[in-house]
């Protein structure tokens, strides 16, 4: 039978968040890293990889499945394969912190299929927009689009010249539970 772990952190994080943290074990991590990689691989295989029997192994991911750590299966697609090789980051200002603007923004950004990543933000820029575009001009369409449809008081764009790197694996190092219920195991696993 097995027996839950504790939810931990590394480092002092607040309180608050706990509740939303999911109780992973050491052999949980190796099943989402193998997972993050490549989530088409057999049960069977994954189960061998990290020394388990595929019923098993195959209740852990529905769990973590069924807990909301792994929010969906995706295919990852090469930009340049499909003409979307232009990353824009799109810094913005604007001059009203209403929630109601907030809420007109949101639903503005989710118009456009070419936002790929949308933040707000701390310090100087209020929001921050990842835009993938295949040039310049169909960046520069996007943008008299947006601006067409709400009110922004200062728009940057940065064109990144190269992507050094890329992931979309998530660092698992925080989420491990030692044997003995220490709070951190390292980056070993």
């Amino acid at each position: 039978m097995r027996v839950a772990p504790k939810t931990i952190f590394r480092g002092d994080a607040p309180k608050r968040f706990s509740a939303r943290l999911t109780m992973l074990d050491e052999m949980d991590v190796k099943i989402l890293r193998i997972l993050q990689v490549d989530c088409t691989r057999p049960v069977a295989e994954i189960g061998k990889e990290v020394g388990l029997s595929t019923t098993p192994c195959w209740r852990r991911i529905q769990k973590v499945e069924e807990e909301g750590v792994i929010k969906r299966r995706v295919a990852v697609l090469d930009p340049n394969r499909i003409n979307a090789r232009v990353n824009v980051f799109v810094s913005i200002r604007t001059s009203s912190h209403s929630h109601e603007w907030l809420r007109r923004f949101s639903e503005v950004v989710q118009e456009f299929p070419e936002v790929v990543e949308f933040y707000r933000m701390s310090g100087e820029v209020d929001y921050l927009l990842r835009v993938v575009v295949p040039d310049i001009a169909a960046y520069d369409a996007f943008y008299k689009r947006l601006i067409s449809k709400i009110e922004i008081r200062d728009v940057s764009s940065a064109f990144a010249m190269e992507q050094i790197k890329y992931t979309t694996e998530m660092p698992l190092d925080y989420m491990i539970v030692e044997k003995d219920g220490s709070t951190y195991a390292g980056a070993g696993i």
